[in-house]
């Protein structure tokens, strides 16, 4: 289906200085019960963030829950984010809570193409990079990091980072598709190929 398109979008940023965070610390399993999209974000990073399995006592000590980040729609984090199951939910969860972006050092490849098809803008620099936009935020939380898709920029104070992205991802995300809206944009063609099939093909 088509969504309204990423381009350039900008917002505060939560650090979360870890890495190999596993799809299951994203969202755990036993929250996997709903059969749409919404809901998850309450969810999100529940063995971190609470100290119940109720989720009635936030754990103060959590950066989701610390006061200076709360409204961020930025998640920085370390290598190989969205590891472990290809669960689509950790995708939701993310933008389910209001992230839009995530930058990272780098991620899982099925995690990533999730991201992709759900319209969750996942960015990938380097360490040095990564560094400076920890410190930064850590510093000042309010600081505001741009990223624009179009020229494939991150930007905060005076820094300015390039990112790499496949032109196929960059097209659907601009556009809006996912899987299935990426065939619909071939609909014209399938059609022509179905008319011109013999018909003794045809059902």
């Amino acid at each position: 289906m088509t969504s309204i398109g990423i381009n350039i979008h900008t917002g505060s940023a939560v650090p979360l200085n870890q890495a190999n965070v596993d799809t299951d610390q994203i969202i755990p399993k036993q929250f996997l019960t709903a059969v749409t999209r919404s809901g998850y974000g309450k969810h999100l990073f529940h063995d971190w963030r609470y100290l119940d399995e109720h989720e009635q006592v936030p754990n103060p000590e959590f950066v989701l829950n610390k006061a200076a980040y709360q409204g961020a729609s930025v998640l920085l984090t370390r290598e190989n984010f969205g590891c472990g199951s290809s669960r689509e939910h950790a995708p939701w969860s993310l933008d389910d809570y209001g992230f839009k972006v995530v930058i990272a050092t780098s991620f899982a490849d099925i995690f990533y193409g999730n991201c992709i098809n759900n319209q969750l803008l996942p960015v990938q620099l380097d360490n040095t990079q990564m560094d400076q936009l920890f410190a930064a935020v850590q510093q000042d939380p309010t600081v505001q990091i741009t990223v624009n898709l179009q020229q494939q920029t991150v930007s905060m104070n005076d820094y300015s980072f390039t990112f790499e992205i496949a032109e196929q991802h960059k097209n659907n995300l601009l556009k809006g598709l996912d899987a299935i809206g990426q065939t619909l944009e071939l609909d014209h063609k399938i059609t022509e190929f179905e008319n011109n099939l013999p018909q003794w093909q045809k059902a």
